[in-house]
């Protein structure tokens, strides 16, 4: 790899969480190595589109300046789609939370300000094996290369073949993780305001649920850019996978993305747009369930999605922050270490008990219930369906209206759909989120 063999830390994935930690680490006088597996730092970054930015502020306090912010999110939206009715609610924010952008610029920002405080970044290299000797890390194997270092953070996102071979985490379950495919859309700023009702640098989130996923558990997206729409589609691989084994889903991923940016209700917002850029990956779906068993060991400490800290409230979702904050308790932890004997394993401890304490801990554990909701396609069909139906009683009357629990009773009954059955689910899911 022609660099030096001898690190005080080495931090593998050069994501949020790896860049908080590199960032930190070096700024506070450490050397430090950063190994990336993709072409170029950020290559392999794929996701909706919106960060909240407080968390990122403890990190780097000139977010706001310097960061590549696209749109600051001044509206939320959710809607519940059936065929081509849509029933839609929307949220104006009152103050700046949360902002879109893509995450490759983002992730390359902050690899920058890594570099500056004096990381040493090296992309392609793939990282084989975190090398241990008598129960202790003594850094990181390429190829026939092995690169030293008192300590490492593992920060190799969800794929987690490094932690596997530690026996720190088991493989992946089709029921722990999800895919989320894209569509980038690109389009002139002003129309994007006009057709989203937007002022200047204000943005929207918008989720979506129903028969895009063709009633199975997932959801849709859509995220303003500053000149482009992100859209996509999550799907919960392990209910995916079971539908299509009878049959269920005959479609590939792709055309149901296909499908949703076709949507009679959706695609006047993007019309005239050109597609620029497609792809695809796996995201979590299990919150603590995927934590690894210990986010420590002698000399090693896990972030970001490889420790599983990607948090779904179910009406949210928040992955990078909570990526950038564990990057930077780690740093924290590491530090203390070194000024108290070194980082061995009882001095790393104290990172899972700043996790534990931190809000990332709380969040995922308030929300863990949210997994149930995902897995059980009553939410995506027929929810979605007798809501629709019922909105269409209310407002697709000629004559007499029906009063508004009469309008979702009669649905219920015609989709046939227990309101007992369903009051009881709506009221799990309440208490879940």
């Amino acid at each position: 790899m022609n660099i030096p063999s001898k690190f005080d830390t080495i931090v593998v994935g050069a994501g949020p969480a790896g860049c908080a930690s590199a960032y930190l680490l070096a700024k506070a006088g450490f050397k430090v190595l950063v190994l990336e597996r993709g072409r170029g730092v950020g290559s392999k970054e794929l996701w909706g589109g919106k960060a909240y930015a407080q968390p990122l502020r403890d990190v780097w306090p000139e977010l706001d300046k310097e960061a590549p912010i696209h749109r600051w999110v001044s509206k939320e939206r959710f809607s519940l789609v059936w065929g081509e009715r849509a029933l839609t609610i929307e949220y104006k924010l009152g103050r700046k939370v949360a902002f879109t952008t893509y995450l490759t610029e983002l992730v390359n920002w902050m690899a920058r300000k890594a570099e500056n405080a004096g990381a040493l970044i090296v992309d392609e290299v793939r990282v084989e094996e975190i090398v241990v000797k008598d129960g202790k890390v003594l850094g990181v194997k390429s190829g026939d290369d092995i690169v030293y270092a008192d300590a490492v953070i593992d920060a190799e996102g969800v794929n987690r073949l490094l932690l596997e071979k530690l026996g720190l985490v088991d493989k992946l379950s089709p029921d722990h993780v999800a895919l989320g495919v894209k569509e980038v859309l690109s389009l002139d700023p002003k129309l994007i305001e006009e057709r989203f009702m937007l002022n200047r640098n204000e943005g929207l989130a918008w989720f979506v649920a129903g028969d895009i996923t063709l009633g199975l558990p997932g959801g849709g997206f859509i995220y303003t850019m500053r000149d482009s729409i992100s859209i996509g589609l999550v799907l919960p691989i392990g209910p995916a996978a079971r539908a299509a084994e009878k049959g269920l889903l005959k479609e590939h991923v792709s055309s149901l993305v296909e499908a949703f940016r076709l949507h009679p209700y959706f695609r006047s917002f993007w019309r005239e747009a050109d597609v620029i850029e497609y792809g695809g990956r796996m995201t979590i779906e299990a919150g603590l369930k995927l934590m690894p068993r210990k986010l420590y060991m002698n000399g090693l400490l896990v972030v970001g999605d490889a420790a599983g800290f990607l948090v779904n409230t179910g009406y949210t979702i928040r992955g990078v922050d909570t990526a950038v904050i564990s990057g930077k308790l780690a740093a924290e932890a590491l530090i203390d270490a070194f000024n108290n004997g070194g980082p061995t394993e009882e001095n790393l401890k104290s990172y899972e008990e700043k996790v534990k304490k931190s809000y990332i801990y709380s969040e995922l554990k308030n929300h863990s219930g949210i997994g149930d909701v995902m897995s059980d396609p009553f939410f995506f069909q027929k929810i979605p369906q007798v809501a629709v139906k019922a909105a269409s009683k209310l407002f697709e009357a000629d004559y007499e209206e029906p009063k508004l629990i009469r309008s979702f009773l009669n649905a219920a009954k015609e989709e046939n759909i227990s309101l007992l059955k369903t009051i009881y689910k709506l009221g799990r899911v309440a208490g879940k989120l």
